[in-house]
């Protein structure tokens, strides 16, 4: 039973009894007489959920920001003092991040004070985690600058990569593929990857790639300028 109060005539206030059955008739006739409200409500409850999501995925990454901006892990291009950070996560094998990477590019020879941070995200099966193993140890065996031009050139490889592939450029950039080999089985490479992964969790990331971007994400290959506007906003605040 529903309790109803109105004023009636302006007299004094009269509570009715309503039966449940009926305010159900009544709404009932009002959504068919008024299907639009459906719609709309749809859409309503989208735009919520939507800015919910958007909310919560800020205050992650005001949580994740060590994680994100200061790894010692990570490979780094551009500026490493910039005044605004670009955080990609990516995998070897994604047919997007390749499309990408000639912006990524592209935006660190355009813009002096940017700074780009490559989080190791491989997603796509075995290949992608033994390529992931491979950048990772060149890093942490040959340095900074390895590992920059080593990005670079396996990201710009055509076909899966797996960790043949990526051992074989390695070996070509006259690295010494035993020690690459014996680093990528070490258990610090492995918590590497796992951090990683546990941090895309944390923020949301289901795909690559995926850009964070002071409190923003950007997901997918977008193009240049949309990466630019965002970085630019990020120089505004």
């Amino acid at each position: 039973m529903v309790r109803h109060c109105r004023v009636d005539n302006g007299l004094a206030g009269l509570c009715q009894s309503i039966d449940r059955a009926e305010v159900e008739k009544i709404v009932r006739e009002y959504i068919i007489q008024n299907p639009e409200i459906i719609e709309e409500a749809l859409t309503e409850l989208e735009k919520r959920t939507q800015a919910a999501q958007a909310e919560a995925r800020s205050q992650a990454i005001v949580a994740e920001t060590d994680a994100l901006l200061r790894s010692s892990d990570d490979v780094i291009l551009g500026n490493p003092d910039g005044d605004a950070t670009l955080v990609e996560f990516f995998d070897f094998n994604c047919g997007y991040c390749k499309r990408a990477a000639p912006d990524v590019k592209a935006l660190v020879a355009e813009d002096p004070k940017l700074r780009i941070v490559l989080k190791e995200f491989p997603i796509l099966g075995p290949g992608s985690v033994e390529a992931a193993k491979v950048a990772l140890s060149v890093k942490r065996v040959a340095g900074d600058s390895a590992a920059r031009d080593f990005h670079v050139r396996l990201m710009e490889m055509q076909g899966q990569i797996n960790a043949s592939r990526a051992l074989d450029l390695a070996e070509e950039m006259g690295l010494d593929r035993k020690k690459l080999s014996d680093e990528m089985a070490t258990p610090a490479v492995e918590a590497i990857i796992a951090a990683n992964l546990a941090l895309a969790q944390r923020l949301g990331l289901t795909g690559t790639p995926s850009f964070v971007v002071g409190d923003q994400i950007i997901e997918g290959a977008v193009g240049k300028e949309p990466l630019a506007d965002a970085i630019e906003a990020v120089r505004q605040k």
